[in-house]
């Protein structure tokens, strides 16, 4: 029977990894910004704005957060691993700090019903029982995962009978619910909204469109890429995220005109679209992973890659900027604030979306001179300490 056995090497603070979160919560802010906090109302649209909107979505959409999902299982890696190495186990207080998370998400959801922190401690606490597991283990169900059995089943099922539907929870019937709160309701009204339906949304929304499997298996890549310490300037990984780079350019070579092309040419409707989101996910993970790969690459490879740093700040704080843009944008584009959804067309939203952005980034760069931490990752610390001093105390 395989033992888990701790690393024998520290795991430092990954300056790579803050870079990356920092360039994913920018890219998933702006995103946003131009979506105008998940509600679709624009005001008539010239053509530079479907031009950016079009440039904005292919570069970005769902590699942000592909990066994001990367980076929570390397996280999860390095606190358990951290705590192993001094005879603790942090299995509990992680799910103590997924309790935390989901707290944070529905707060989230007061301002922004798009929320992802609920699906990530749901898929969290998926992950405890398999952190001490062997690496083949944790691979094994990493690429049953990445094959989207969900779409894989779907797919199956409309070729077996052509009468067979997509795979439909409701989302579509709870977002078009939500519609006439985030036009005309109070904050109040909006917040309520933003709970009720926000919060199966997002789950819904994620498991029709393969994001639920795809956020679970890049969870379990983190933490495989953490255990082999990939995101480490040491061993040959410079070659290493060579290599990813040359295979994540193939791959996307391949699957774009595939997810471009090949759907629409079915006439079966199931079978099509399950096609075009399996397909379009494993595209977009060979542009995250050039991404990854890339800016990994060059700051550990490159004389000018070390001025990357200067995005790390951004990516430690990367909580309270998720929370600030819920905030500030709901704020700006919903009803119940200054309704700019009836007058920023995509250009103004992707610039009102940088310039948030920037604000932020001056933000953190003046915080952590003076914190070590952001505020609300301080509070999410502090509140995971309250488990350890209730166990000191009835210990």
């Amino acid at each position: 029977m395989y033992q888990y056995t701790p690393s024998s090497l520290p795991n430092t603070r990954i300056d790579a990894a803050d870079i990356l979160r920092g360039f994913a919560i920018g890219g998933i802010v702006i995103i946003h910004f131009l979506e105008h906090m998940n509600f679709y109302k624009f005001p008539e649209l010239t053509e530079l704005d479907r031009t950016i909107w079009d440039i904005v979505f292919f570069w970005l959409a769902n590699k942000m957060y592909a990066i994001f999902s990367l980076l929570f299982g390397l996280s999860f890696f390095i606190q358990h691993d951290n705590q192993a190495q001094k005879g603790k186990d942090f299995r509990l207080r992680f799910a103590w700090r997924m309790v935390l998370l989901m707290l944070w998400g529905i707060f989230d959801l007061v301002f922004y019903n798009g929320d992802i922190l609920t699906v990530y401690a749901a898929c969290g606490w998926l992950l405890i029982p398999f952190i001490r597991s062997s690496n083949k283990v944790l691979t094994i169900i990493a690429f049953i995962l990445i094959l989207q059995p969900v779409e894989l089943v779907y797919l199956i099922l409309g070729l077996i009978n052509p009468d067979m539907q997509p795979l439909n929870l409701g989302s579509g019937a709870l977002f078009r619910a939500l519609l006439p709160y985030q036009m005309e309701g109070s904050f109040f009204e909006m917040a309520w909204a933003g709970i009720k339906y926000g919060f199966p949304i997002n789950f819904l929304w994620a498991i029709e469109n393969g994001r639920f499997t795809q956020t679970l298996f890049l969870f379990f890549l983190g933490i495989l890429m953490g255990r082999h310490r990939f995101f480490y300037d040491e061993g040959n990984n410079r070659t290493l995220w060579k290599k990813i780079i040359i295979y994540s350019v193939i791959a996307f070579a391949i699957l774009y005109p595939l997810q471009e092309y090949v759907p629409g040419m079915i006439d079966n409707v199931c079978v099509s679209r399950s096609l075009k989101i399996l397909l379009k996910v494993w595209m977009n993970l060979s542009m995250m992973m050039f991404y990854v790969a890339g800016i990994t690459w060059l700051f550990h490879c490159t004389k000018s890659g070390h001025k990357l740093i200067a995005i790390a700040p951004y990516g430690k704080m990367s909580l309270t900027n998720y929370m600030t843009q819920s905030i500030f944008g709901g704020m700006l584009f919903y009803g119940w604030g200054f309704g700019l959804y009836q007058y920023c067309g995509h250009t103004y939203s992707l610039l009102m979306g940088i310039v948030f952005v920037g604000l932020q980034y001056v933000f953190c760069r003046w915080w952590l001179k003076h914190n070590k931490r952001g505020p609300f990752e301080e509070l999410w610390r502090r509140g995971t300490d309250l488990l350890r001093l209730q166990h000191r105390r009835s210990g």
